[in-house]
């Protein structure tokens, strides 16, 4: 069951507008992080008496009430086809989706209070000058180009933008001098206290940014077992860097759906998080921390925003040797702390506040 604080007493509910990715549904098992963080949002506006409307792609949860940006190709000519500058059909498809719909939303009377655009791509930030209602972003990567440069299209960007962390915000400062933080919460309902247990845990998605291959190291290092959870992403990267690694004590169990996930955490000894970039956030850490379940990581990214001496342990990005001597001292900390932790910095209630003040705040 999903609860989230009641609103302030006397404030007037808010139509929102909230677009997601068009290319992944918004459902579990979750594709990453973003879909998620979405899901989360948008459920708990609505149990705080919000009317949403989340535009997304389609086998998103039918519960979210989606609106389905359908990825459908343009028909493109043959001679178009063959220019130089013709692009991926897929890149191709989610300009086309997310066009569509700026367009959409620029026609007729104002039928939302807020647009909050929580997705990564350009066009809602490029076209939020054709809107009548005010446009939120959320930065929840490192500057893209696109993005760049779709705040540039105007001499003054009207987007108010928000980003997931205080590393991210300096991130995007050249271009967004103030971006409100607002961190990625999780549902602290969902995500149940764990017992704890002999192995330790790295989940996400497979990609090599995400380190997993660092974190079997370490693990192998430590003496402990490890198993990992998430969606391959790049497969050429499972089978040449996971797969040949795996044995019996280091396995892979799947890409879980959320209380499988909750489970695996909850009762392991400690979650291994290994960035191999500078992690904008990093949802899994909130995760852990829920499920009673301390970190130990490279110190990269916002990590060390999250991370404290309480609930988890960080050393030099990249350095498995310091890694896996970490783990002991991460399993001896409090696992109430860590969950503690997760209440208070990082819960579902703590993000949504926060987003409702943005919104009261843009929209006055």
């Amino acid at each position: 069951m999903t609860t989230a604080p009641p609103p302030a007493p006397g404030a007037a509910p808010l139509r929102i507008a909230l677009i997601a990715s068009a290319r992944y549904p918004i459902a579990d098992p979750f594709a990453g992080g973003l879909e998620a963080h979405t899901w989360t949002l948008s459920t708990a506006l609505r149990t705080r008496g919000h009317e949403v409307t989340v535009f997304a792609g389609p086998g998103s949860d039918p519960a979210l009430g989606v609106v389905e940006m359908p990825l459908r190709a343009p028909r493109i000519s043959e001679s178009a086809r063959r220019d130089p500058s013709m692009v991926a059909a897929s890149w191709l498809e989610e300009h086309h989706a997310y066009l569509q719909l700026m367009l959409d939303l620029s026609r007729g009377p104002e039928r939302y209070d807020v647009v909050h655009n929580n997705s990564l791509h350009y066009l809602p930030v490029a076209m939020a000058a054709a809107l009548s209602v005010p446009v939120v972003t959320t930065l929840h990567t490192p500057p893209t180009p696109w993005i760049e440069s779709a705040i540039q299209v105007a001499p003054h960007c009207p987007v108010h933008f928000s980003a997931v962390s205080d590393h991210t915000a300096a991130a995007w400062r050249h271009v967004v001098p103030a971006a409100t933080v607002v961190r990625n919460g999780i549902d602290t309902r969902r995500w149940n206290p764990g017992p704890g247990g002999e192995e330790l845990v790295w989940s996400g998605r497979i990609v090599p940014e995400k380190g997993a291959h660092l974190a079997i190291e370490a693990a192998q290092l430590s003496g402990r077992g490890l198993r990992l959870a998430g969606p391959v992403g790049d497969s050429e990267y499972f089978e040449a860097c996971i797969r040949p690694r795996l044995n019996r004590t280091t396995t892979y169990v799947g890409h879980l759906q959320q209380p499988e996930l909750c489970e695996l955490v909850g009762s392991s000894a400690a979650a291994v998080v290994t960035p191999c970039w500078d992690e904008p956030y990093g949802l899994v850490i909130a995760e852990a921390l829920a499920c009673g379940t301390p970190v130990c990581g490279f110190a990269r990214g916002a990590l060390p925003e999250i991370v404290t001496r309480d609930c988890g342990r960080l050393v030099r990005p990249g350095d498995c040797a310091a890694l896996a001597k970490a783990v002991e001292p991460t399993i001896a900390l409090s696992r109430a702390d860590a969950r503690r932790h997760a209440e208070t910095f990082c819960s579902m209630g703590v993000m949504t506040r926060s987003y409702e003040r943005l919104y009261r705040s843009v929209s006055a």
